[in-house]
Formats: structure tokens, sequence, C-alpha cells
């Protein structure tokens, strides 16, 4: 029992859990931390699930300046309360998006908001990329799918790893502050800036 406690607090550190929700989390998973962290993620994305439908008309448009005037970003990321909007540890998660954009460079927030025309074509460059390294035409499907995930792992924000943390997505990222702060969050828009980019 003794360790327990050192444990406890470990696990709050790695996932900002209540006290109570880490002592469970350890209990339920025999002091494993790696499968209790698991565990809150999992009960998290759960309470997530439960907050997504509640609206978020408040929150913050945040500017974000890099590298010596380089590179920009403006995001709007939006809460339910003016209260939580302008607590700290959302204004701090809205400028890590904020860094995540800038370094990673996505062109979307998720993978609903591409154009179809863009996916099919992506989709028919990936199909004649597989047709070149002769592949069988069976086989395309599969390559077509793997490649099309890859894309947008790279082109949608929720689908990045974070750049703090790359076990962590950003989707799983934002869950966890949902949880955590216990409204709902929902990053609405943004817009990057590099120096001579058309």
């Amino acid at each position: 029992m003794a360790g327990s406690s050192h444990l406890v607090k470990e696990l709050r550190e790695k996932t900002g859990a209540g006290i109570l929700d880490c002592q469970k989390a350890l209990t339920e998973n025999g002091d494993d931390i790696e499968k209790a962290i698991d565990y809150l993620r999992q009960k998290g994305l759960a309470a997530a699930a439960k907050k997504a439908g509640r609206e978020t008309n408040q929150g913050l448009i945040h500017s974000y300046i890099h590298m010596g005037g380089k590179i920009g970003v403006l995001i709007e990321v939006n809460c339910e309360t003016d209260f939580v909007a302008r607590n700290e540890e959302f204004k701090a998660f809205v400028n890590d998006l904020a860094l995540q954009i800038a370094a990673a460079k996505p062109s979307y927030v998720k993978r609903e908001d591409i154009p179809a025309e863009l996916i099919e074509r992506e989709k028919a460059i990936f199909e004649g990329q597989a047709k070149e390294l002769g592949k069988p035409p069976a086989a395309w499907p599969k390559i077509v799918e793997g490649k099309l995930e890859k894309f947008y792992q790279e082109s949608c924000l929720l689908e990045q790893s974070f750049i703090k943390d790359p076990a962590v997505t950003v989707k799983d990222l934002v869950a966890q502050k949902i949880s955590k702060i216990g409204e709902n969050m929902n990053i609405r828009r943004f817009t990057r800036f590099q120096l001579g980019e058309a």
C-alpha cells in the first residue's frame, strides 16, 4: 500500500484525472500505470462523448507567430462558457493547438472538411501509383485505402499525432481536455500563414 500513493501521484501528473479516478484505475489494473492510463483515456473518451452534443458558443480566437515572424497561425476554439474560455489551462491548450498547426501543417480540422473532389483525385493518384509499382489490380483498393488513411493523418489536425506527445492524437487530446475541464470543446477553424507561400 505504501507504493500506492506515489503511483496515484504519478498517474495524476500523467493524466490530469482526479485522485479517486486514479485510485480506481490502478485498482482495476493491478497497479499497472500504462494499463491505468489506457483505462482513464477510455473513461475520458466516454465522458467526452456524453458532452459532445452540448453547444459551444464561447471560446477563444488565438494568434501565434513563430520563427521571428516567418509562420503565423490564427485559430478559433469554442467551449461552452466564458468562464472556461478565460481559464489558463484552456488558453494553454489553444496555444498548444496553434503550435501543432505551425509545426505539422494540417490543411483541415477533420476529414469531413476535405472536399470530395480532392479525395477522389488523391484516390486516383494512389491507384496510379499502385499500378506503376506493378501491384495486382486486386490489391489496389487496399493500397489506396492505406494511403488515404495516411493522407488523412497528415492533412487533418484531429488525426495528427500531438507534437508534444506522439502517442496521443490531437482528437484524443481534445477528449482528455473535455474530460478534465468538464465542458464540450470544438476546434472550429484555423488559418496557417507561411512567409512567401501562396
